[in-house]
Formats: structure tokens, sequence, C-alpha cells
């Protein structure tokens, strides 16, 4: 079984994500979808794994593609922080660009809010945040994502009411 940690908008605020790779243990990738704010190497050096990295829009100067496409379990991903799809607004953009250019997944985060979204022609992912979430009850959350030994994907909101917005 493969098992993926999917995170968004930590802000600086490393000390819920230390607190989750420790829960989740052993993991074969982290995707990190954006506001960072410069802590990519505290980060990979946290991850015992590949970690992926695309910039939002607090991520000023960051060198790293604004999004970049994976291949994760035969699936075609696409990750990016969102907010050049008006995420904020609603999700149609970002579902349409995803389908017309033939994505099984998008990964987007900018809202501060969780999403799994499993539709027929594509499915939308948005972790909601480690360090500031926006969604009802303010609760962190990251996704963890499985592929099991058929090759099917499932994904787990992890909601931690011990991760609070301090972040440490």
């Amino acid at each position: 079984m493969q098992r993926i940690m999917i995170i968004s908008d930590t802000h600086r605020k490393l000390g819920n994500l230390m607190s989750a790779l420790s829960k989740e243990g052993d993991i074969d990738m982290l995707i990190h979808l954006g506001d960072f704010e410069g802590d990519e190497e505290a980060i990979e050096g946290m991850a015992d794994c590949p970690v992926y990295f695309v910039p939002g829009n607090c991520d000023f100067g960051s060198r790293l593609p604004r999004e970049q496409e994976l291949d994760i379990a035969g699936r075609k991903v696409l990750i990016t922080h969102g907010h050049n799809y008006y995420v904020s607004l609603d999700l149609a953009t970002i579902k349409k660009e995803g389908i017309a250019r033939g994505f099984d997944i998008v990964m987007f985060g900018h809202t501060h809010r969780p999403v799994i979204d499993i539709g027929d022609e594509i499915t939308l992912i948005n972790p909601g945040s480690l360090s500031f979430p926006r969604q009802s009850g303010f609760i962190c959350t990251y996704i963890i994502m499985e592929i099991d030994d058929n090759n099917e994907v499932h994904y787990t909101l992890k909601e931690e009411a011990e991760l609070n917005m301090s972040g440490l």
C-alpha cells in the first residue's frame, strides 16, 4: 500500500506538520499545495520521503513551477495552489480546466477548507490548512491518500483537534 500525505497553507507554522508526520508514521510521498513561505528545506528535512511543492499566493519570489503534473498509481494528477483558478469563489473553473486537460485528479489549496469531491469525470482534493483553518469548527486538517494492492485510491480527511491553530 502506498500512502501520500497532502497538505497546504502551513504559513511558516510547522509544529502541526511535525505532529501530523509523527502520527502518520511512514509515508511514501508528501505533497504541499502552497503557502509554505520559504520553509521548503525545513519541510523536506521533516519528511522522510519525496516532497513535491507548488507555490501559493504567499510564496513571493518562489522559483518553483506554478503547477506540476504527477503520475500517481497510473492517474494523471495536477497539483496547484488554486488561486489562479478562482477556487475561493467556486470550483467550476478548476474542475473545467482539469477535465479539459485530461487530469484524473486535481489537488489544490488556498481556501483553507478541505474538499474531497470524487466525481465521474474528475476528483478534486483540497486538504484544508494545517495552520489556519477556515471551515466550521476551525480544525486543522490534511488528507492521507492511500493506494491499495488493487490500485484503488482512498482518501481520508484527518481532522486533528490536537493540531490547533497555534502551529507552534
